[in-house]
């Protein structure tokens, strides 16, 4: 029943009206054995095939042109086919689309009144005739827009279920991840960062050098951390999945001291990183904010691992009216940078194409290449 309730769509009921007076007007012209309408009879089907499309938004109206225009041909035409489809297809319109199934009661009982008055009116009452007339004329259009109908709100009420299933699967998903998170992930980091802790207090003969070593990773595990108990949160919340799919947000005028920070601990692990940030980097929006700030933190540290630490990087920001560009490469190392079958660079290009972009990731000369660009939404 797919292509009948796409030919019944209320988006359509005008194109639909249109054709059924092109089938009558087929009709007025080549299906009457040769006979030319009457003026009256091109009067009435005439305003017929006007209110059809013009009332098609307001059935129980439309109905009531028609039957006056039936009225009409009853009295005046020797064959009034045209006026009798006409009130018979919106009854069907109306049973499709009545608020209220009282008004197609109603507006039926109009119809049939409107059929047995002729009957009388003719002298010669053949009941069985009447009621199968009744039945061809009423009843089947408004069986047909009933079934239609039904099958319309059964399908909605199956998507509608549909969408309930999955949001629910996908709310248990969250909290099986967030559980992981949680119990495994965080418990990790959270137990990294109290034993680095306890070994800066216990090694106090420690150089500089190890001591700065030691107090990075307390500092990158403990923001770590909160970045975890903050995922954990929003996962274990339904409202706090965000359409756009930001997980978590970044105050934007903290965003240029955040990619500061990612530029500073890359070049703490040894890697030489050039920085180009220009623009209003803190006007925009905390989604492609965060997107900028987390692309850049994988791509340094995916140039690390596959350039090697000593590596030279070059990172560029800049943003435009409606765009901000970002992009990374390297020069080569003491490794090839090729993809090591992680999901760094899936995470990050799904992360853009969430957001409307496009990633570019491939070699670069010696080195590697990841870059994209960042539109607003509005």
């Amino acid at each position: 029943m797919g292509w009948v309730n796409r030919l019944f769509d209320a988006r359509d009921s005008v194109v639909r009206l249109l054709l059924l007076d092109l089938s009558g007007l087929g009709y007025l012209l080549f299906g009457r054995e040769g006979q030319l309408p009457s003026g009256p009879q091109w009067l009435l089907a005439g305003l017929a095939f006007v209110a059809a499309p013009l009332l098609c938004r307001r059935p129980l109206v439309g109905l009531l042109v028609q039957s006056a225009l039936l009225i009409a041909a009853f009295c005046f035409l020797d064959d009034p086919t045209i006026n009798q489809v006409g009130t018979a297809w919106m009854l069907l319109e109306l049973a499709l689309w009545a608020p209220r199934l009282s008004q197609l009661a109603w507006a039926c009982g109009v119809v049939a009144a409107i059929y047995v008055v002729d009957a009388v009116a003719d002298g010669h009452i053949d009941v069985p005739n009447v009621i199968f007339g009744l039945g061809f004329a009423i009843g089947l259009p408004v069986l047909l827009g009933m079934v239609i109908r039904t099958t319309r709100e059964l399908g909605s009420q199956q998507q509608r279920r549909l969408e309930s299933e999955s949001r629910a699967a996908r709310a248990d998903e969250r909290a099986a991840i967030a559980r992981e998170l949680h119990d495994v992930v965080a418990h990790h980091v959270a137990s990294i960062v109290l034993r680095v802790g306890v070994a800066r207090q216990v090694l106090p003969d420690l150089s500089p050098q190890a001591r700065e070593v030691l107090d990075d990773v307390h500092g990158t595990g403990s923001t770590a951390l909160a970045d975890l108990r903050r995922l954990v949160g929003v996962l274990r919340d339904p409202q706090g999945v965000r359409p756009d799919a930001a997980l978590t947000a970044i105050e934007p005028s903290a965003l240029p001291a955040a990619l500061d920070g990612a530029v500073e601990t890359a070049r703490r692990t040894g890697l030489v990183v050039d920085a180009d940030i220009s623009g209003p980097v803190g006007s925009l929006d905390a989604v492609r904010g965060l997107a900028v700030l987390r692309l850049t933190q994988e791509a340094l540290t995916n140039v690390a691992k596959h350039a090697g630490t000593s590596a030279h990087a070059r990172l560029r920001v800049a943003v435009s009216d409606d765009a901000v560009t970002w992009e990374v490469s390297d020069e080569g190392g003491t490794a090839v940078a090729v993809s090591s079958g992680g999901h760094g660079l899936t995470g990050m290009r799904e992360r853009v194409e969430v957001l409307g972009g496009h990633l570019e990731a491939g070699p670069h000369g010696n080195g590697w290449r990841v870059a994209t660009v960042l539109r607003s939404a509005s």
